[in-house]
C-alpha cells in the first residue's frame, strides 16, 4: 500500500493567533489553516506544559485525540491513569472527563483535534461550562 503526502493545500499551518496561556506553565497554540473550515468540522492545535502542570479533570461536548509530541504524560481519563511517551496517541469520547498531566523532567507537548469547531470544556469539579479557548478557559495546575 502506499500512502500520498496530503496536497499542500491540506497542511496543517499554523495561522497568525496568539498563544493562549493558561497560567501555572500550561499554554495552546491554536491551529487554523485555509483547510480548516466549516465543511471539515474540526479543531486542532498544540499544548506545551511546563514540568509538574497539567489541566483540570473536565469533559468536551465533542470527542478529541491526544498525540503526544514530546515528554511524558500522565493521562486520567474517566477512572483510568496510564502513562503516554512521544509518538503515542489516545482518544477521548465527549462528555468522558480527563486531563494530561506533565509528569516528566522535561517539557511535555501535545497536538490535540477536537471532532468539531464548536468546542466547549466543562470543568468537572465545578460543572461550569464555557467555549474552549474563551477567557473562561484558563486554569492550568500546577502539581495536578
Amino acid at each position: 500500500m502506499t500512502i500520498l503526502p496530503p496536497q499542500p493545500n491540506l497542511l496543517i499551518t499554523p495561522a497568525a493567533v496568539e498563544p493562549f496561556d493558561r497560567g501555572n506553565g500550561v499554554v495552546t497554540i491554536p491551529y487554523v489553516g485555509k483547510w480548516n473550515c466549516a465543511i471539515n468540522r474540526v479543531t486542532t492545535g498544540q499544548t506545551q506544559f511546563e514540568v509538574g502542570t497539567g489541566l483540570p479533570l473536565h469533559s468536551h461536548n465533542v470527542e478529541e485525540t491526544v498525540l503526544i509530541l514530546e515528554g511524558l504524560a500522565t493521562a486520567q481519563i474517566g477512572d483510568d491513569h496510564f502513562d503516554l511517551v512521544a509518538g503515542q496517541a489516545t482518544w477521548v469520547p465527549a462528555g468522558v472527563p480527563h486531563r494530561f498531566f506533565n509528569r516528566g523532567d522535561g517539557i511535555m507537548r501535545i497536538y490535540w483535534v477536537y471532532g468539531g469547531r464548536d468546542v466547549t470544556r466543562t470543568i468537572t469539579a465545578t460543572g461550569e461550562t464555557f467555549e474552549h479557548l474563551s477567557e473562561h478557559d484558563k486554569g492550568g495546575q500546577s502539581n495536578p
